[in-house]
């Protein structure tokens, strides 16, 4: 087995997945808690409402339930972002691109449409079966 680095630069997809593995049974073993992002968006689309209509949230059933907050989870989520920069920067494979290179190559660089539909339509079908797993 290769070592921290892979042969492209990045971390060794195997020792990345351990690593993972091995950060979420100590969430659950000292946390309590299971390792999850899907709710931490609603909950931050609740928190940025709160600032135009505090009294519709206020009247959501979902947030009667569960207040927007700023809680473990959510700092989890930033901390994945600030990670994966640090991480692509430390590698040095960080860098500015607007456009991944194997759909410029499938479908070239005009199609701000259909980048625009299979984006949102991605987005969706992750989130709703993140939502749909309870997670």
């Amino acid at each position: 087995m290769a070592g921290l680095n892979s042969h492209d630069g990045g971390w060794n997809p195997y020792l990345a997945g351990g690593l993972s593995g091995i950060v979420s049974i100590l969430s659950v073993w000292i946390a309590g808690h299971f390792l999850g992002a899907s709710t931490t968006f609603v909950r931050t689309a609740g928190l940025l409402e709160e600032f135009i209509a505090p009294e519709r949230v206020a009247q959501m059933e979902y947030f009667i339930k569960t207040t927007p907050k700023i809680d473990w989870q959510w700092m989890f989520v930033v901390g994945i972002f600030i990670g994966a920069l640090i991480a692509a920067v430390s590698s040095k494979s960080f860098k500015w691109q607007g456009l991944p290179d194997l759909w410029q190559k499938r479908f070239g660089t005009r199609s701000q449409v259909k980048r625009a539909f299979f984006a949102f339509a991605g987005g969706a079908i992750a989130m709703y079966g993140a939502r749909l797993a309870d997670g």
